[in-house]
């Protein structure tokens, strides 16, 4: 089992940054990669950044150059860092943390969520 706890959501007007945190306990070597995703109202939930072990990282066009995934492997934790925000990036953000079995199955492991909304 592994437990995601994020903190680091707010409120924020256009062009600001928010930065994300979440801090991953449990059975941490089970985790194959960590990401963030968001969902807001009415839509599907949708990935905003992926970081694997090996570091190598991920991110929808939709955030590509605003946000930056990074992972402490030190501190078992993940963050994102938002810049240049706008109020389509308003959301619920969730913390994932992932574990392959390989031949296309996964394992998911989510947090609670942070409420980000940015005013326009």
């Amino acid at each position: 089992q592994v437990q995601l706890v994020e903190s680091g959501g707010g409120l924020v007007q256009a062009g600001g940054s928010l930065r994300l945190s979440c801090a991953a306990s449990g059975d941490i070597p089970s985790i194959d990669g960590m990401g963030w995703y968001r969902q807001a109202p009415g839509k599907q939930r949708e990935l905003v950044a992926s970081i694997s072990t090996g570091g190598s990282t991920n991110y929808p066009d939709s955030v590509k150059g605003r946000f930056t995934i990074s992972r402490d492997s030190a501190k078992n934790t993940v963050s994102l860092q938002m810049n240049s925000l706008k109020p389509e990036d308003t959301a619920v953000y969730y913390c994932n943390a992932m574990h392959n079995y390989g031949l296309g199955t996964r394992f998911d492991y989510w947090g609670r969520g942070t409420q980000v909304t940015v005013s326009s």
